[in-house]
């Protein structure tokens, strides 16, 4: 079976060391994190990890029942089976001498980005969408010269209502 990018929604209780345990299973089993993030969920008490990681269904397999293993996991639902909507968060400073901010602004307005911050010599730009665009947005920004990216992570839910 081939490698696939999987996203997995992790519902857990809201509790100190939940996020290290998550993250040092993957790290004990070898399975890498791609992308992970955390925040609270619907259910006061809970807290929603997404999670991408790479691997076969085999893989995927092992991943949630080692997860379930952990006491505060409530819930473990492998989103990238259904169709769903993904979104990760970047900002990204460059470097904008005012002569280039007018071409700048072009690339930025055909991402439907936004200018956040405008310095005597630089601009934050936040993009928002699936790690494509980002990347996409993140190449055609590099020969202005990045002085710093700061990413999200992916977050992500199945599309429709689920049953």
């Amino acid at each position: 079976m081939s490698a696939n990018k999987h996203t997995i929604s992790v519902l857990v209780n809201n509790q100190p060391g939940v996020l290290q345990r998550v993250s040092g299973l993957f790290g004990r089993r070898g399975f890498n994190i791609d992308s992970i993030t955390v925040g609270a969920s619907e259910e006061p008490g809970l807290s929603r990890m997404i999670i991408v990681t790479t691997g076969d269904e085999n893989t995927l397999e092992q991943i949630s029942k080692q997860l379930y293993k952990l006491i505060d996991v409530i819930k473990v639902n492998d989103l990238s089976s259904n169709p769903m909507v993904a979104r990760e968060l970047a900002l990204i400073q460059i470097n904008a001498e005012p002569k280039v901010r007018p071409e700048i602004l072009g690339v930025v307005e055909t991402f439907r980005a936004s200018v956040v911050d405008i310095g005597p010599t630089t601009m934050i730009v936040q993009v928002v969408g699936d790690s494509d665009k980002i990347e996409a947005m993140v190449e055609l920004l590099k020969p202005y010269g990045i002085r710093e990216l700061s990413r999200t992570g992916v977050t992500a839910m199945i599309r429709g209502i689920v049953k």
